[in-house]
């Protein structure tokens, strides 16, 4: 029997990453709208181990599937295998058909135990939490995973565990835990993966345009790839990586699509968000993300407007032609 998977096994899967704060379900929708990613991930989703709060409201409110949308995975951070079992479980029955646990995150220590990249560092717990999620799990079920805590050859010490527990495919982030988003992401361990696993690898880390992704699925035989920071400053990235607009637009065009991409953010922030200055912050939290020089200045203006009457006069009065 094939393996259950967001996207067409005879496909290339481009992803969005999951990024906390970030990739909550307004930016999703501006996503799938501009750039059109094959397979959304959730922020991850919470796992308590106490019952009653098993997943807080506003987390199943945020890991609901969207009809018209890309696939979604749930991604879920947690590290007591029953708890898990139960939130794969209740996130299932709102429809979810693809679900991930997080063991890359790494901020994911919590007071009562090792989560997100931490599990690393406790590696011992990681195949009864898998069990778990797998036992109760119809659809896909994967892992987002650093390369080791401090040991980047961890992961394949990993790798017959994820295929003994009967994971789908797992989303590697070639850094250690400890390094955080320090250095480089090691691609040479990506393609070593791929040649030691019979399971399909997703690529991910420092993918910020085109020419990288390209070169990077060359070269490491990955199944997919995967951005995150690349796609929050260009949301095109994805339709760039299929040959489906230039790589490298015009300064002016490329501040005509921000312009764009911003104004719908603006429109779904405010669906989703409560108060002007909430929308504000999290408006400016995705300006940061731009590496572009041509409009520094611009830039500059929206991260200084005060309210978003003035972001959206800033946004709406940029002289493109200038830049021309």
């Amino acid at each position: 029997m094939g393996r259950v998977l967001p996207w067409s096994e005879d496909s290339t899967p481009l992803m969005l990453a999951p990024m906390q704060g970030l990739t909550n379900r307004a930016m999703r929708a501006v996503q799938s709208e501009i750039g059109r990613p094959d397979v959304l991930f959730t922020e991850y989703v919470r796992v308590s181990a106490v019952s009653r709060k098993r997943v807080c409201a506003s987390d199943q409110r945020e890991s609901r599937p969207v009809a018209g949308q890309p696939p979604l995975v749930v991604q879920l951070i947690g590290h007591t295998p029953s708890a898990l079992a139960a939130a794969a479980q209740l996130v299932q029955e709102q429809g979810v058909r693809h679900v991930n646990l997080n063991m890359g995150c790494p901020f994911g220590r919590s007071a009562s135990g090792a989560t997100g990249g931490a599990m690393l560092a406790a590696a011992e717990t990681i195949p009864q939490c898998l069990r778990a999620i797998r036992q109760v799990v119809s659809g896909s079920f994967s892992v987002k995973v650093r390369s080791g805590y401090e040991d980047p050859e961890q992961i394949f010490s990993l790798l017959p565990v994820f295929e003994e527990t009967g994971i789908d495919f797992l989303v590697l982030h070639p850094r250690t835990v400890v390094q955080k988003y320090d250095g480089a992401a090691d691609h040479a361990i990506t393609r070593r993966v791929v040649q030691q696993t019979v399971l399909p690898v997703i690529a991910n880390g420092d993918v910020w345009n085109a020419d990288q992704g390209r070169t990077l699925l060359a070269r490491s035989g990955a199944a997919g790839l995967m951005t995150g920071r690349g796609a929050i400053a260009d949301p095109w990235l994805f339709l760039r990586l299929r040959g489906e607009c230039p790589d490298m637009p015009s300064p002016g065009e490329r501040c005509r699509e921000i312009r764009h991409y911003l104004g719908q953010l603006t429109l779904a922030y405010d669906e989703l968000f409560c108060g002007e200055q909430q929308v504000l912050a999290k408006l400016k939290n995705v300006v940061e993300f731009f590496p572009d020089s041509c409009a520094k200045n611009w830039f500059k203006a929206l991260r200084k407007s005060r309210s978003l009457a003035q972001f959206r006069e800033v946004l709406a009065d940029f002289p493109v032609r200038e830049i021309e």
